[in-house]
């Protein structure tokens, strides 16, 4: 079981998604308003970190205001993964010190930066601005961002979807590009309904040849329960739209979502670190080898503990939940989707549960499943069933509890069930399809925990 805890940043953020000079700075007319005096100060900045940067040879780890400019750490790619293989001096962790240093706000005080520079063993670099650089937060969080495309960043936890397209492999390189672009449409729409009810999810993703990684940039009180919204809302969509289509442009999913670790990268494009980053960590490999064993149109959800912000009559609070008590909350809050539309028809009501609980209101446990990957390496998922109410019709999405396997039944004796049902009626049809299951037989498992 993966235990996170949600961090909140609270610096405003500056999205350079728009930003067609491909430089990572405000646009002019980009709020809150940056003068030109500051932002020749950005440029510099920029210039500099880029000369510094090296193609990728270096990377920046923080900085810290200075009077003429700005003072900043600068390691090379190799020395963190060196820096970490040993314990420090004192016996201490140098991965979790990294690992600090690197997680939200890169800013430190001079005194911080000195103490860090003195421990990495590394001298600070120094980087001459024509004006001092301004306290005002849309300097600092152009500056934070600028660090951060040039270096390394850590998330002790953040919640991740993967979406990843049946048989993809199967398919023509036409209707390959096709599903793909289908599937992004669903995450363009799904985010244009959310935004729609009031719901702003700062998305990103990063493709896996046959699907997506989607992540919420931000890091605030609701990022979590908003992506899980999203995720309803993409699946939903998906759904929709494959009913609707003729042919294979429309792919079907499998989908999770989980929470963990990671790190954040910015890309070299070119000669320039790109303004999109992708990420990589123990969430993302959860992901993946939980989606592996998934069966098409099922929705898992990880085995995690996290954090979430409710409201209440006396403010924000926080509480600690694990995966079930996550989706309950996650499920009452889906009233925000209704009167979105779903193919001209209004949603009049979404809920979703974990297999194994009774939404009539019995008390039961949700059925937790083992995930044996290639590796040998188990991880536990629960499935996920979601229903829709539209004006004239119910949708039921995800995997039918039915399909799951059971404590008493081996993965090995339901590929035989249903390889038995396939079956034809002559010898050589029978010899035939009994090679070719051992042949696509994965060599992971699934079953009930």
């Amino acid at each position: 079981m993966l235990a996170c805890q949600a961090i909140n940043y609270e610096h405003p953020m500056v999205d350079f998604r728009n930003n067609e000079s491909g430089h990572g700075l405000p646009r002019e007319d980009d709020p809150p308003a940056i003068s030109l005096v500051q932002r020749g100060n950005l440029k510099s900045l920029e210039t500099t970190l880029r000369k510094q940067w090296r193609l990728g040879q270096n990377i920046v780890l923080c900085w810290s205001a200075d009077e003429r400019g700005l003072l900043v750490i600068l390691v090379p790619h190799y020395f963190l993964g060196n820096y970490c293989a040993h314990p420090g001096v004192d016996g201490s962790d140098n991965e979790q010190f990294v690992r600090e240093l690197i997680a939200g706000t890169r800013r430190k005080s001079r005194e911080e930066l000195f103490d860090i520079a003195k421990r990495l063993d590394v001298a600070p670099s120094f980087v001459k601005l024509n004006t001092a650089l301004s306290e005002s937060p849309g300097v600092l969080a152009a500056v934070e961002q600028l660090i951060k495309r040039y270096g390394l960043g850590y998330v002790e936890c953040r919640g991740v979807l993967l979406f990843d397209i049946a048989e993809f492999s199967l398919f023509t390189p036409f209707e390959q590009a096709s599903q793909l672009n289908s599937l992004s449409y669903s995450m363009n729409s799904a985010y244009n309904k959310l935004q729609a009810q009031g719901v702003d999810i700062n998305f990103a993703r990063t493709t896996t040849g046959d699907g997506y990684y989607v992540w919420n940039r931000d890091m605030g009180a609701f990022a979590s329960q908003d992506l899980f919204s999203f995720l309803l809302l993409v699946v939903a969509d998906n759904a929709v739209a494959r009913a609707a289509s003729r042919g294979n442009t429309v792919p079907v999913i499998r989908s999770a979502y989980h929470a963990g670790s990671h790190y954040e990268l910015y890309q070299a494009e070119g000669v320039n670190p790109t303004v999109f980053s992708y990420i990589v960590g123990d969430v993302t490999i959860d992901l993946a080898r939980m989606v592996d064993r998934a069966r098409p149109h099922q929705i898992l959800v990880g085995d995690f503990i996290t954090e979430i912000r409710t409201h209440s009559s006396e403010g924000l609070n926080t509480a600690t939940l694990h995966s079930p008590g996550f989706v309950k909350h996650c499920n009452s809050q889906l009233g925000v989707v209704r009167g979105v539309q779903l193919s001209n028809k209004s949603i009049a009501g979404m809920r979703c549960r974990l297999s194994g609980e009774d939404d009539s209101g019995e008390r039961r446990a949700a059925r937790r499943f083992k995930i044996t990957d290639k590796h040998g390496l188990s991880r536990h998922a629960y499935n996920l069933q979601l229903t829709i109410e539209l004006e004239d019709q119910t949708l039921e999405l995800g995997l039918d509890e039915s399909e799951l396997p059971t404590q008493d039944e081996q993965p090995s004796e339901r590929d035989d069930r249903s390889a038995q049902a396939r079956r034809s009626v002559t010898a050589d049809e029978v010899i035939d399809d009994l090679a070719n299951i051992l042949h696509k037989r994965p060599s992971g498992s699934v079953s009930e925990d």
